[in-house]
């Protein structure tokens, strides 16, 4: 398999290491794997272009977009030569300031089922209720720091600059950043504003690098939340060109359960996805519970005799499981990402 990092980053002044870092993990976990690396650096000008060794290219990009900007330029460089990988990373070089669990799940026999399957393959991010932006809805997207997908759906999107026109967003004004008639409905900025300045999505996890929203800090905001959007709409256009996103922990674990000749069948839902990852690997779960959880079972009943079979079932073995007597906060979760409270809805 012919792999292709395009690792977008600005100057080195934070996060220095970040080739260093990614040379490592590749060493551990795709140590037979052929790599070529394209650095795209936001910091140096447009055109430049600089060999870092075998395989290796240092070149200048846009910085307008952030990663994107990056990425669209490394794209653009390359040219048809990105049609000869069979896989393409994308990655930051933040990629580990994040939550960096979900880096050990990834190996040669997931990257293995890459080729020839319609999918993004990350860490899926969600939100507890759906967003609206610029007329799609979105509620769970892959984390744009480290993101798997076959170069020709990255082709199919032409730029990777999902929104470009901030003044149809910003309204100049810090204390109410976001202009009246902007295509955000209004939890989309009420997130926007909480991840960027405040406690963090309401799930427990909180940006690294939180500020005040000030006169002073509002340039910077509106960049950071563009990207967000940008990040959003990577997965959403994905999905809407024909793309499923693929939770790499999900992953690893049904993988585990498969014999080495069987492939990889359906790929549930993301909430599916994100349940299992965050329930299957209690110890205190029964074996089959974690079962169903994992290998999708009960999501195929769901796929053959309708949703709310498949939840039914599963719900009941839950609660047939002594172990949740101590676990109910991850029922509550399990409840809200499978919607079996009937007054949420997803997308």
């Amino acid at each position: 398999m012919r792999l292709l990092t395009l690792l977008a980053r600005h100057g080195i002044e934070r996060h220095a290491d970040a080739i260093d870092r990614l040379d490592a993990w590749f060493d551990q976990h795709l140590p037979a794997g052929q790599r070529d690396l394209v650095v795209s650096d936001t910091s140096l000008p447009a055109g430049h272009t600089e060999p870092l060794g075998p395989g290796r290219t240092l070149i200048g990009s846009s910085n307008a977009y952030w990663e994107f900007s990056a990425w669209d330029a490394a794209i653009t460089y390359l040219g048809r030569r990105i049609d000869d990988y069979d896989v393409v990373h994308l990655a930051t070089s933040a990629f580990g300031a994040l939550g960096t669990r979900h880096l050990e799940r990834f190996d040669a026999r997931i990257l293995g089922l890459m080729p020839g399957r319609r999918a993004v393959l990350g860490h899926i991010d969600h939100v507890r209720q759906p967003v609206h932006i610029c007329g799609a809805c979105s509620q769970a997207w892959v984390r744009s720091s480290w993101v798997f997908v076959a170069p020709q759906e990255l082709c199919r999107l032409g730029s990777l600059v999902g929104i470009s026109t901030s003044a149809l967003l910003f309204s100049g004004d810090p204390a109410a950043p976001f202009q009246p008639e902007a295509p955000l409905s209004q939890n989309c900025r009420d997130d926007l504003v909480g991840w960027i300045t405040g406690d963090g999505n309401g799930l427990g996890t909180s940006w690294h690098s939180r500020f005040d929203l000030t006169a002073a800090t509002l340039g910077y905001f509106e960049a950071k939340a563009l990207a967000i959007l940008n990040e959003h709409l990577l997965s959403i256009r994905l999905r809407q060109a024909g793309c499923t996103m693929v939770d790499a922990t999900w992953l690893a674990a049904r993988v585990s359960h498969l014999g080495p000749d069987r492939a990889l069948e359906r790929v549930p839902t993301w909430q599916w996805q994100v349940a299992a990852r965050e329930v299957v690997l209690h110890k205190h779960l029964s074996r089959s519970v974690r079962a169903a959880l994992v290998s999708g079972e009960t999501a195929d009943i769901a796929r053959q005799y309708g949703t709310a079979v498949g939840r039914q079932l599963l719900w009941q073995a839950l609660r047939r499981d002594p172990a949740l007597a101590t676990t109910r906060p991850l029922v509550g979760a399990l409840r809200r990402l499978h919607g079996l409270d009937r007054r949420r809805r997803s997308c």
